[in-house]
């Protein structure tokens, strides 16, 4: 594997940095996406932002690419080229990474008949008072684990009859994903602390400024 990824695994200094600053800064984000106690969907792309924002950090802003065509719609960055899918879940138990999203049955039953991994997956475990981590799940592990499973046990389609909102990988996929011994992983404890957050106040100051 030659992935520059894996340097951001390697680099004490910042790992350290990432158990310390990742936990606080997704809590900023769950605030910023939040109304009446509701995290809406846009928390999303604010955790896809802070992560874009550490691999600007490693390798510098003009080795990141974020502006890519929805042709890649697997792809959310490229690192000095190389695709990177960003994907976070919530919880200790494994699941619910999507693959695509689609709330057409048969779109989703073509997709698992020609899905191949296609991009590098930095994975974040959220789970709030309890341990989770980020994991780099390079594209080789992604594609044997595919093989050596098999289509129908690596993509789990929505079940018929429910408000369907994407095809996933199966949690038989991602254990053996996030278990094989090339993917690398940063434990993280995730703490909450108070935060003094107003999300409305950089806009403030914004309609305040000359």
């Amino acid at each position: 594997m030659s992935s520059r990824l894996i340097d951001l695994f390697e680099d004490g200094e910042l790992v350290a940095r990432i158990k310390r600053r990742l936990p606080y800064l997704f809590q900023v984000a769950e605030l910023e996406c939040s109304r009446a106690g509701k995290i809406g969907m846009e928390v999303g792309s604010t955790r896809e932002k802070i992560i874009t924002a550490l691999l600007m950090i490693k390798y510098g802003t003009t080795n990141v690419e974020t502006e890519l065509p929805i042709t890649e719609p697997e792809v959310d960055v490229k690192v000095h080229g190389a695709p990177v899918s960003i994907k976070t879940i919530t919880g200790r138990r494994l699941g619910g990474v999507k693959l695509i999203w689609t709330v057409d049955a048969e779109k989703a039953a073509e997709f698992r008949q020609i899905y191949a991994p296609t991009c590098d997956i930095l994975l974040i475990q959220i789970n709030w008072g309890g341990t989770g981590g980020l994991f780099y799940i390079p594209i080789e592990v992604q594609g044997r684990t595919h093989e050596g499973l098999g289509r129908d046990k690596y993509v789990l389609l929505p079940k018929p009859g429910t408000n369907p909102r994407g095809v996933e990988i199966t949690r038989e996929a991602l254990t053996a994903l996030i278990s094989d011994p090339d993917t690398k992983r940063i434990d993280i404890e995730w703490r909450k602390v108070e935060i003094g957050y107003d999300p409305f106040k950089k806009w403030v100051e914004l309609w305040n400024e000359d």
